[in-house]
């Protein structure tokens, strides 16, 4: 063993109690990166496993060829296939059975009366495949539905339900279908569904009558099992030459692969990634604790550095051992995280099940990456931020550092002015990145620079700004505290080096919490106003469930309601997607001229009313980023393979309720899948109120599924109603790299006592008390957190307003600053700033005075 290990290990034994808090942070960190990691290897695993499990008796899928694809229709659009194909199939030789695959939207009703899902995972309805090795769903109880009004439930929408075999209830397709259950399957070998999706399964006349658009004749696919000694290849190879233009074979592993590929690729990727957005910044503060930790150790160790200098020690060896102690705690600590991982991605699971995005249970999967990632970013990080305190202690002096102890002139003299040239220059160009981002031609990415640019120009100016700000903080302190109140803002201020890199990490975590608060608030405001102002109609209906996951409003139900008498116009909006131009585009589709009486669209050019069954309306900042004109010709293409001309004859200035693109429902109709409204809106005659048009209207919703009924006052209020879940989830994320700073703090405080030992002693030599010197403690514990807390809203207020501003593409966001919040936010920091003083302060209370006094 080598002269610089046997310094290393010596040291760190003698110094256990001292990298605590270093440990801590390391282990935290990486064990929130190991759990990411391993909780996203393992919704992969499980899916692929699901899914294959399912598909294990499938041997090809006939299906259209093209798919049009846009961000509210996972997996895409497919044109649907004639049903009658299947029966032809199965006089092939080389296929042994062949079933009609019919899928859409259904919606089940639980026996409390609330839907069951509908918050983002789909809800499925479809026929029972009646061959067993074709159909990925397996009885468990009950038997196959057979009669017109029968279904099979998936055990976890069951569950989820509260619904047993000989239960009657509604399913929402949109139209409310009354379904008796009789029996209830699994996914797979014994999976509760397809994750939290749920599925209905029908009767084929059923299926077919309720869930396609023409009500029979027609399939979304066809699966196909292979005669005896055939292999998948061998009969989609067989397939092809009997399959009507525009239909493709593909094999059963592929379909498999596709299904797993298309939920890594965009559910699982968003997720991890934002995880790992959450981990990095708990990384990053930790290594705000870690430096801290280093370099107030690496000074308290001056005299015994020099020692080891003057007896031969050379500086690559003193370099080496402290990097060599902050590998060893970097490989401890990360190690540990590894362990620690297996329960952050159970807690994960817990946290987002509680939030209401329920995941897929599994056995944990643990890879190479999930292991060798965590421990090499672990290691990065604490020997990374150790470098510096290292390079500090080699360069040390022999005969210097015994003379003298280390004094921070960070924020005085020549070391200030250079941090305030270098931290000035980096702040002007921060801000003005992120303003130049926020403003002009909006660019998330130059908004991004300016914000890493004005991070770094923070932790720069730190330590010249720490000084003067913790005395300002701490003026009103001695006069409410007296003695004890001045003696806090004193300790604080006299190493502003150490205040600042103390308060850095907490600043952080206070700035991103502020970001998230700023930016979700200011999208509320969006929802909001947008809604408020752009929706005209007095009542607003919309689904019971919102979300990827419902079944949407019956298209008849506008039609219902206008008939009314209390009603004056009443006029729906559903969503299609098609071909615009070679892009897959998502449409509204509706009546135009009678949308522009409900929601106001703003000035329009061209004419609403005259789109008939070529024409689309666009807005105009749309038509701008395409360099469309009023006349001009489009080509549109549909998911039924039926492209054609189509002309611009309006634009309107834009809508929160309505999107880029209008279509009639008339020039809809011949292509469309299952339609489906996701708002009704309503405007009364006059004299009758809002209660009174809620009563009516409530009369005859009832009977197209129970849908909202809100007053436009609810439904502007409703439209961020979702944000608040966020923002509760974002906070649970966040809360880890919080801890994380305040152990920094704790830390912190605890090395300081220790150093002070010898002037604490004397304190309470000349009368202070332990309460005093307690109080003395905490109350710097709080100065530093009020400084790293009002840092952190201020950093985090204008990062939120430039993020705002940058992602804000059409011009018509609200920016919100919202008080009440950020009261709660800077109040959590200084209340947790108070909590981690308190063990340090305990500790001090107790130092004996003579042993305190001799310290030195």
């Amino acid at each position: 063993m080598s002269a610089t290990t046997r310094i290393a290990l010596r040291s760190l034994r003698a110094h256990k109690r001292r990298l605590a808090a270093t440990f801590a942070a390391i282990l935290l960190g990486v064990g929130f990166l190991a759990g990411t990691l391993v909780l996203g290897d393992t919704l992969r695993a499980t899916f692929g496993t699901l899914f294959a499990d399912a598909d294990a008796g499938t041997d090809a899928v006939v299906r259209s060829t093209d798919v049009l694809e846009a961000p509210t229709t996972p997996g895409g659009v497919r044109a649907p296939l004639d049903a009658d194909l299947a029966t032809r199939l199965r006089g092939l030789p080389q296929v042994a059975a062949a079933e009609a695959e019919v899928q859409g939207a259904g919606q089940l009703i639980g026996s409390d009366g609330r839907p069951v899902g509908g918050q983002g995972p789909p809800t499925v309805a479809g026929n029972w495949l009646a061959d067993a090795r074709l159909n990925p769903f397996h009885l468990t109880s009950g038997r196959a539905p057979a009669a017109p009004g029968e279904a099979v439930v998936n055990r976890g929408a069951a569950t989820a339900g509260h619904l047993r075999v000989g239960d009657t209830t509604v399913l929402r397709t949109p139209d409310p279908v009354t379904v008796r259950i009789v029996g209830i399957a699994v996914f797979g070998r014994d999976a509760d569904g397809m994750g939290p999706a749920t599925y209905t399964g029908l009767t084929l006349a059923d299926a077919e009558r309720y869930l396609t658009p023409r009500g029979s004749g027609q399939a979304d696919s066809i699966r196909l099992r292979a005669a005896d000694g055939t292999s998948q290849t061998a009969l989609v190879a067989a397939l092809e030459g009997r399959l009507p233009t525009g239909v493709q074979a593909v094999t059963g592993a592929q379909a498999s692969a596709e299904s797993t590929r298309q939920i890594s690729g965009g559910f699982l990727k968003l997720f991890t990634t934002l995880l790992l957005v959450f981990a990095g910044i708990a990384l990053l503060v930790a290594t705000f604790t870690i430096h801290n930790t280093f370099a107030i150790v690496t000074a308290q160790r001056t005299r015994e550095t020099a020692l080891l200098r003057a007896l031969g020690a050379g500086r690559e060896q003193v370099l080496g051992a402290t990097l060599a102690e902050a590998l060893a705690v970097g490989l401890l600590a990360s190690l540990g995280g590894l362990l620690g991982g297996l329960a952050v991605a159970g807690g994960l699971q817990a946290l987002f099940r509680a939030a209401g995005f329920a995941l897929p249970g599994g056995a944990l999967v643990v890879t190479g990456r999930s292991i060798a990632l965590p421990l090499l970013v672990g290691l990065l990080v604490t020997v990374g931020s150790a470098l510096s305190p290292a390079l500090r202690a080699a360069r040390t002096a022999p005969l210097a550092a015994l003379r003298a102890v280390d004094v921070d002139r960070a924020g005085s003299g020549r070391a200030a002015r250079r941090r305030a040239v270098l931290g000035g220059g980096l702040l002007a160009l921060g801000v003005s990145l992120a303003v130049a981002g926020a403003s002009g031609g909006p660019s998330v990415a130059e908004t991004a620079a300016g914000a890493l640019a004005t991070l770094a120009a923070v932790v720069v100016l730190g330590p010249v700004a720490a000084s003067l700000a913790v005395r300002a903080l701490g003026a009103p302190l001695a006069r409410w505290r007296g003695v004890s109140g001045a003696l806090a803002g004193r300790n604080a201020a006299r190493n502003p080096r150490r205040t600042a890199a103390t308060a850095t990490a907490l600043m952080v975590g206070v700035a991103v919490v502020t970001l998230f608060t700023v930016f979700g608030a200011s999208l509320q405001a969006t929802l909001d106003h947008g809604v408020d102002d752009s929706f005209a109609g007095d009542l607003a209906l919309t689904a019971p469930a919102r979300g990827a996951g419902g079944s949407g409003l019956s298209p008849k139900l506008a039609d219902a309601v206008a008939a009314l008498p209390q009603v004056r116009q009443s006029v729906g909006l559903g969503r299609g997607v098609a071909r615009i131009e070679g892009h897959d585009r998502v449409l509204d589709v509706t009546d135009p001229a009678r949308l522009a009486g409900l929601v106001d669209l703003g000035r329009v050019e061209g004419r609403l009313d005259a789109l008939g069954t070529d024409g689309l309306a666009l807005s105009r900042a749309e038509a701008a980023r395409q360099g469309w004109r009023l006349g001009q010709r489009v080509t549109v293409s549909f998911a039924d393979g039926a492209s054609g001309p189509f002309t611009v004859r309006a634009l309107y200035q834009g809508s929160a309720v309505a999107g880029d693109y209008l279509m009639t429902r008339q020039a809809w109709a011949p292509h469309r899948g299952r339609e489906s409204d996701t708002l009704v809106a309503v405007g009364l005659r006059p004299g009758v109120s809002p209660a009174q048009g809620q009563a009516a209207v409530r009369a005859v919703a009832a009977g197209y599924g129970d849908p909202q009924v809100q007053t436009r006052e609810a439904y502007a209020a409703d439209a961020g109603a979702g944000i608040d879940t966020m923002l509760a989830l974002v906070y649970a994320l966040l809360a880890l790299a919080v801890l994380i700073a305040l152990l920094g703090i704790a830390n912190t405080l605890t090395l300081a006592v220790h150093e002070r030992t010898r002037e604490l002693g004397l304190l309470r030599a000349v009368g202070q008390t332990r309460a005093q010197l307690r109080a003395m403690v905490r109350w710097e514990s709080v100065l530093v957190a009020a400084f790293g807390s009002v840092g952190g809203l201020a950093l985090g207020s204008f990062l939120g307003w430039a993020l705002v501003r940058a992602s804000d593409g059409t011009g018509t966001g609200s920016f919100a600053l919202p008080a009440g919040r950020l009261a709660v936010v800077l109040a959590a920091g200084l209340l947790a700033g108070a909590v981690a003083g308190l063990r340090p302060a305990r500790r001090a209370g107790r130092l004996d005075v003579l042993r305190a006094i001799q310290a030195g």
